[in-house]
């Protein structure tokens, strides 16, 4: 009788995963690799077309050579990677970060993320992001129970008819303003900005910081793409010691090295943030792979004398030169990046014929997943539509956009500039 009544009740999956319709990366993943245009240029997700340099490479490998670097880290990560970004990084704060205590490594800048939110929001508390926003921030923060609160990043007004910055898109500070109420316990700022490109200046972080300290909310600062800026760069927690008491600075090894799948993150910050951090992120995976962190670790040591920062500016910049060359040719605007490897194009010229047959999973969807699929399908070049970065409030805004990364080979962007000039006989100047 027992086993019956078992049977008859329902396995319920919580309400955090269940209902949730099929996300990005998997519809343009999964038609890049039904296209029948093979093999398809992948420009959706932001992985690297290239290994890591060879002497992080090399570090990974001598790693696992040693017995203590296969066994369990220290919960807050291990000591050398800790030293190395203190020392690495405490020119940029303008201060001697204590390893120990403001510094602690997680699995990934996700992870680190998803601890930050643990550590410190409790059910009904608000968390406010800028649109458009990374959509890992969102299920990171209604897992404790948070309420996301959205303020969107205004385009630039000519956005769909000339190339302009990607410091135009704007915060409008009052409306920052007016979504702070006693329930808001965090912010999130990213910057270099996925995937707008944006780097925010200094005048727009200390109008935040300043709001932030006025209503004592915490400032978690997405700066993953930290290394790869092209005009002058501001870290938040810099610019005063009362904004640096509110802020967690997040930064990824993966994003810094070209190694996104060795999942290895950190958060800086005060004692009395990073102490709550640390004790989210033990409960969560108790600690991080013990071999990539050291790898990491030797990666920081070297990278300076190495002259691998300046290099890995340097050619990413190239990179994006070289492929917004086939924009500028074909006569479509885009948001010219300030940091990072990502470049919004505004596709509103392109003419979609009226009876392409769409699937109907994508015919529900903003026209930017409808662009997606078509290029994915008829020019054989994968980008990710970034109204899935949206609320579908303000999802208008970015309806006519594409999201292309450009940290692949060289050859790659080539093949994928020949393949766009197939578009130019969909676009109308009207």
């Amino acid at each position: 009788m027992a086993s019956n009544v078992a049977a008859e009740r329902p396995l319920r999956p919580a309400k955090r995963v269940s209902g949730q319709r099929q996300d990005v990366w998997s519809i343009v993943n999964e038609a890049a690799a039904a296209s029948p245009v093979q093999p398809i240029v992948n420009m959706g997700q932001g992985f690297f077309g290239y290994n890591p340099p060879p002497f992080v490479i090399d570090a990974a490998r001598e790693a696992l050579d040693k017995v203590e670097c296969n066994q369990y880290s220290p919960t807050r990560g291990r000591p050398r990677l800790k030293k190395a970004l203190a020392d690495a990084y405490s020119p940029f704060f303008g201060k001697k970060l204590d390893p120990d205590t403001e510094i602690t490594i997680t699995t990934g800048a996700n992870e680190g993320m998803l601890s930050a939110f643990m550590g410190f929001i409790e059910e009904g508390d608000e968390v406010i992001v800028f649109e458009p926003f990374f959509d890992q921030y969102l299920s990171n923060i209604e897992m404790p129970g948070g309420k996301v609160v959205y303020v969107p990043l205004h385009p630039p007004p000519n956005g769909a008819f000339e190339t302009s910055s990607a410091s135009e898109w704007k915060v409008d500070m009052k409306e920052l303003e007016r979504a702070i109420t006693p329930q808001t316990r965090m912010i999130v700022i990213n910057t270099p900005h996925n995937p707008i490109g944006k780097v925010f200046s200094r005048d727009e972080l200390l109008a935040i910081g300043d709001l932030c300290v006025k209503h004592n909310i915490i400032i978690l600062s997405d700066e993953v793409y930290d290394r790869l800026y092209y005009v002058p760069f501001t870290r938040i927690a810099t610019l005063s010691p009362e904004i640096a008491r509110l802020t967690l600075t997040v930064g990824s090894a993966g994003k810094n090295f070209y190694a996104t799948g060795w999942r290895v993150g950190w958060l800086i910050g005060p004692e009395h943030l990073i102490t709550y951090v640390s004790a989210a992120h033990t409960r969560i995976c108790y600690s991080s792979v013990s071999p990539l962190q050291e790898a990491a670790a030797v990666g920081f040591e070297k990278a300076e004398e190495m002259g691998f920062w300046d290099e890995s500016k340097k050619d990413m910049l190239s990179k994006m030169k070289r492929f917004n060359e086939v924009w500028d040719e074909l006569g479509l605007p885009y948001s010219e990046p300030e940091g990072g490897y990502f470049v919004l194009v505004n596709l509103k010229k392109v003419r979609l014929p009226d009876d392409y047959d769409f699937p109907p999973h994508v015919v529900e969807r903003p026209r930017d997943f409808k662009l997606s699929w078509f290029l994915i399908k008829e020019v054989g070049v994968a980008a990710i539509p970034p109204t899935e970065f949206y609320t579908p409030e303000n999802a208008h805004i970015a309806e006519n956009y594409l999201r292309f990364a450009v940290c692949k080979n060289d050859d790659v962007l080539e093949t994928a500039k020949e393949r766009l000039r197939g578009l130019k006989k969909y676009i109308a100047d009207d």
